[in-house]
């Protein structure tokens, strides 16, 4: 009996409906109502402005000077300067450069973001496909054990049945019902957190299946496509590039500052007037800047090279789990029959062949083991899911 509730249970499960999952629809809807990205892109775009911000010309100084001469006949001075301050020319270049990297870096950390989002939203369909497939046969089941209860009783009135066989069916039922309260509950949160991340719009997934399989290529290939795509890699890939660029820059500051601007003096009824100049040596306000950058550029090289390691691991360990969640479900199709163990064991128990505890015991031992095998489905999306982060 037990090696036919498994044959069953295979069959069963496994064959989902072929409609297709609108789970990609939901994804699209959060990517555009979630308050979470458009608060990240308005802060990024604010980042944007601030990078190409400071790297003008200093404002020009106006200075005026009227001087009163003592004794009265000494006559009195006028000095007006106007002057121009600027860096030395190829710290603009500099500069100009560094901010277009990090508009690109600014990019990068949006997508990242983004990114993370839509996998914990899809994360939740994911677990609602499994709520709401488990529900159905959690509302099956119920409807049986009601049906049950109530023949027993009717035995038990005639006078042929046993308040043993109530006393099961209706513990049968509580714990039945138990399950099948949690689980609604369970898919009410759920739609609830996708309501939250939808931006407050209302959204129910009411789907029973899960999204298409690609074909998913071997380790060494997934590898590299994962990382080639892994934002958080080119984050600190382009944090190198920009600690470059600010070793650039502070080299270049060391460069001396000058200015430029027009000087008047009169004084006794005459004027001068003509070009001021000026140069300020950068002796001690730059000291020690080249040295933090070039730590800041050990540090970027650094990071990226744990999160290299750390990060290959983890998809190698997702790898894994996948292949043996994926060698589960191939055990699955490979059988071949279609008998229904629950029919099976009503025909039992209406013919007297098993008892009502035989029956109890037998349905709890397939129930457990759909249970079992809905979880293990949800488990192998889920970690598709994960792999397949670096396509949202």
């Amino acid at each position: 009996m037990k090696n036919k509730l498994l044959i069953c249970l295979a069959i069963i499960t496994f064959s989902n409906a072929t409609g297709q999952s609108n789970m990609d629809k939901v994804l699209a809807e959060i990517g555009k109502n979630n308050k979470t990205i458009q608060s990240n892109k308005q802060y990024w775009n604010a980042q944007k402005i601030q990078y190409n911000t400071g790297n003008s010309l200093y404002n020009p100084t106006v200075e005026y000077d009227y001087l009163k001469g003592s004794p009265a006949n000494a006559g009195n001075q006028t000095d007006i300067v106007v002057t121009q301050s600027f860096d030395f020319p190829t710290v603009y270049g500099k500069k100009n450069q560094l901010a277009q990297q990090q508009i690109l870096q600014a990019d990068l950390y949006l997508q990242a973001a983004n990114q993370e989002l839509l996998l914990e939203a899809k994360k939740i369909c994911i677990e609602l496909v499994y709520r709401n497939k488990l529900q159905i046969p959690l509302a099956k089941r119920k409807e049986a054990t009601e049906k049950w209860l109530g023949h027993f009783k009717k035995k038990l009135e005639s006078g042929d049945g046993t308040i043993l066989e109530v006393n099961k069916a209706e513990i049968q039922l509580l714990e039945i019902k138990k399950q099948f309260l949690e689980n609604a509950s369970f898919i009410v949160k759920l739609n609830e957190q996708l309501t939250s991340l939808n931006g407050g719009t209302a959204i129910a997934f009411n789907d029973v299946t899960y999204f298409d399989v690609p074909v998913i290529p071997n380790f060494e290939t997934l590898e590299k496509e994962i990382e080639a795509q892994d934002y958080i890699r080119k984050t600190l890939e382009q944090e190198k590039v920009i600690a470059q660029k600010q070793i650039d820059v502070s080299k270049a500051l060391t460069l001396p500052k000058m200015e430029i601007g027009y000087h008047y003096q009169g004084i006794l009824g005459q004027t001068y007037n003509g070009i001021h100049t000026g140069i300020t040596l950068p002796l001690w306000e730059s000291k020690n800047t080249v040295k933090l950058q070039n730590a800041k550029m050990n540090f970027a090289e650094t990071a990226l090279t744990d999160h290299t390691n750390e990060h290959y691991y983890e998809i190698k360990q997702l790898y894994g789990h996948y292949e043996s969640l994926k060698g589960i479900m191939e055990d699955y199709r490979k059988i071949n029959n279609s008998v229904e163990p629950i029919k099976l064991l009503d025909k039992a128990l209406s013919a007297g062949q098993i008892s009502v505890l035989e029956y109890f015991v037998e349905l709890n031992y397939y129930n457990a083991a759909f249970n079992s095998y809905l979880e293990i489905e949800k488990e192998y999306f889920d970690v598709v899911a994960t792999l397949l982060k670096y396509k949202l």
